[in-house]
């Protein structure tokens, strides 16, 4: 089904199309009719299907009917989870609503306060936000809440990882009661499910891509390695296969500035980012990634979500994420919008067990390819009668390990028990000197 086809305006259709979308995407055909119908919903599809302009657009649409073009009042707020995801939201609102008279702002935290309240005074119909920042322009007072009549969780499994619930409910409790409420998640989760029965009234769930699976036009590989050669593996793959743009996942932020700070040295020129990098710092590695200034970029998981990379086919895990979801988000990042893409993950020996985690949620096992001089040895254990003569049972007991007898060189002291008396006491000088007289007569 094309754009056309679902009752968006011709400004709508006319933004969409300079931008080259014409075709609608399954979760924007399940979507966008049942945010115009005006039902709270719960919308859940893999990563890079298209779920931002799902609902942006017949958000857009129904505003764009009630706006003039000289009064401008908050209706629509949209949460996210992070920085990136906020700025790639707001600008999708810009894109989308180019010919309409709809304003838009994107709030954050590490910007400055002040320029985004002289923002906001000059008003707007969409905020686009994190939580934290949000909940602080209201409780300032820089926003009016009172009529707002959209309220967009996206990301909402992860706004839920980061631990940002509190701050959304705060949020909420502000707003008015009737209102249309959408949530948006790659995964469904139990969290999100609870997390719906408080905010959404009778919703429409839109379940388009069973979740943890990622896109069918992403080939996943699995390379075993040994721990120590990581880095010296991640570096051969890149080089050897002449990879012109690549995103590299980490676990901790020491361990993506160590990898970034190696790739360097190795002559691939590369960024990064991560939670203790600041705004600015954070923007211009990702714009110098997607301009090809930069060959890789390594990220956190934090502060990777939700970036949309037009025609990323490369996508490397270094190790296994530690919220075994947060794989889908990682590799959801290539094979966007119906491309191919390629999701290569480095595992030591000590990660299968959470590989095997990952495989249990996407329902499939993940192909293996060993590369040669990388590949851990299996050591091959002994068993049976053949075992050596001097192997000693190392074992405990029924009753634990027996101590071992430590000659510390003290006599032990004797006791009655023993069967000796011990030698005859010494009489007093005095009856001593009175038997010698008595013996002398």
């Amino acid at each position: 089904m094309s754009l056309s086809g679902l009752g968006l305006s011709s400004e709508i259709i006319k933004a969409l199309k300079e931008k080259g979308y014409d075709s609608a995407t399954p979760i924007q055909k399940a979507l966008i009719p049942t945010v115009l119908a005006g039902d709270d919903v719960m919308a859940g599809a893999q990563t890079g299907t298209g779920k931002t302009a799902g609902f942006a657009l017949p958000i857009i649409h129904d505003l764009a009917e009630h706006t003039s073009s000289d009064k401008h009042h908050l209706r629509a707020i949209v949460v996210v989870p992070t920085r990136e995801l906020a700025r790639q939201v707001y600008e999708s609102f810009q894109a989308y609503a180019k010919y309409t008279s709809l304003k838009s702002v994107v709030l954050y935290g590490g910007a400055n306060m002040t320029s985004q309240v002289n923002r906001l005074k000059s008003g707007t119909d969409i905020i686009v936000a994190t939580s934290g920042r949000l909940l602080e322009h209201i409780l300032q007072k820089n926003i009016n809440v009172e009529a707002v009549r959209y309220l967009v969780l996206d990301e909402a499994d992860t706004i839920l990882d980061m631990g940002f619930q509190h701050e959304v409910l705060q949020v909420i409790s502000r707003l008015p009661k009737k209102r249309q409420n959408i949530l948006i998640s790659a995964t469904l989760s139990g969290s999100v499910k609870r997390l719906a029965t408080e905010i959404l009234h009778k919703p429409k769930l839109i379940e388009v891509d069973s979740m943890g699976t990622s896109a069918s036009t992403v080939k996943l590989v699995v390379h075993p390695v040994v721990k120590e050669r990581k880095m010296e593996l991640l570096s051969f793959i890149i080089g050897s296969r002449n990879y012109t743009q690549v995103l590299v996942f980490t676990r901790k932020k020491e361990e993506a500035d160590d990898v970034a700070k190696e790739l360097n040295l190795s002559g691939l020129k590369t960024s990064v980012i991560h939670g203790d990098k600041s705004s600015g710092v954070r923007s211009r590695a990702l714009e110098a990634f997607k301009e090809g200034k930069v060959r890789v970029l390594v990220a956190t998981d934090i502060a990777a979500r939700g970036l949309d990379i037009p025609n990323l086919e490369v996508v490397m895990n270094y190790d296994i994420p530690h919220v075994t979801g947060d794989f889908i988000h990682r590799i959801g990042r290539t094979g966007r919008a119906g491309k191919g893409g390629l999701a290569i993950t480095l595992v030591s020996p000590k990660e299968e067990v959470a590989l095997r985690d990952v495989e249990q949620l996407m329902g499939k096992q993940i192909s293996r390819e060993e590369i040669e001089d990388y590949t851990p040895k299996v050591e091959k254990v002994q068993r049976g009668a053949r075992k050596a003569v001097d192997t000693k049972k190392k074992t405990d007991g029924a009753f634990g390990r027996k101590k071992s007898k430590v000659n510390t060189g003290k006599k032990r002291k004797t006791t009655k028990r023993d069967g000796f008396i011990g030698k005859p006491k010494k009489e007093s000088a005095k009856k001593e000197s009175a038997k010698v007289k008595k013996r002398r007569g």
